[in-house]
């Protein structure tokens, strides 16, 4: 488990989520990068927790960076606004 700009769970898990909160752009990259790289053959979606009002550029940063990543199946919302779900494997 990790703390803020870290992830949080084991990186084995399904749902790995990772906090961005106060990253810039290039920081969340390389911890986003990290993560990927890390993920076991069980990780279905690393849940990136970047906030609301200062997070929408981590928000519109993500979309565009990882949008054609052949490691990413998807991008979609989260449960708010504040989180952007990065989709590894799919759940059939």
């Amino acid at each position: 488990m990790r703390g803020a700009s870290g992830w949080i769970g084991k990186m084995n898990d399904a749902f790995v989520k990772i906090d961005l909160h106060g990253l810039r752009q290039d920081e969340a990259i390389r911890v986003i990068d990290r993560a990927i790289a890390s993920a076991g053959p069980a990780t279905y979606q690393l849940q990136l927790i970047h906030g609301y009002h200062r997070g929408t550029n981590l928000r519109s940063m993500i979309r565009d960076w990882y949008q054609g990543d052949p490691r990413v199946k998807r991008i979609m919302p989260g449960d708010n606004q504040g989180i952007t779900v990065l989709v590894m494997k799919e759940l059939y």
